[in-house]
């Protein structure tokens, strides 16, 4: 991972992640969306940065002891790099930072990558959202990665 940093989101890198949105998504987020959740307390969205071009980005949610990650994304060519790995690690620091029992998301059952990195990770599956996606239709394996409490 030559040259990437991790830093939160700000308004500047909004055009990029729109951008990406697309490329990643069948229902992508607004600018609007991404915008607002500039001000959202319990929002927090970080990017990957390559000399200072967004290359990927990850958000969740940390509300109480609770930790959902929204969106997961990184453009095509920079894939495979360890890129998603080192959002999602970001991720996990934040959410333990914050006293949280557990990070969790959904994901598609036919993203085997995705599943793959996640299971890598840690996460285990805790069950399914029937039709939870839209175009396509599909389900959802919902996954979650508990964090063990020191005593």
């Amino acid at each position: 991972m030559n040259n990437i940093t991790i830093t939160q989101m700000e308004r500047k890198h909004l055009d990029s992640l729109v951008e990406l949105e697309k490329i990643c998504f069948s229902q992508p987020w607004s600018y609007k969306s991404l915008e607002e959740e500039l001000t959202n307390d319990t929002a927090y969205f970080y990017v990957a940065l390559k000399d200072n071009e967004v290359v990927g980005y990850i958000g969740l949610y940390i509300v109480c002891e609770s930790c959902f990650i929204t969106n997961v994304a990184v453009f095509p060519q920079y894939r495979n790099q360890g890129i998603a790995t080192a959002l999602i690690r970001r991720a996990f620091l934040a959410a333990t930072s914050h006293g949280t029992d557990f990070i969790s998301l959904e994901v598609r059952k036919s993203n085997t990558t995705a599943i793959s990195l996640y299971e890598t990770l840690q996460f285990e599956e805790m069950g399914i959202r029937k039709n939870y996606y839209r175009n396509p239709p599909e389900d959802a394996l919902i996954m979650t990665r508990l964090f063990t409490k020191e005593s």
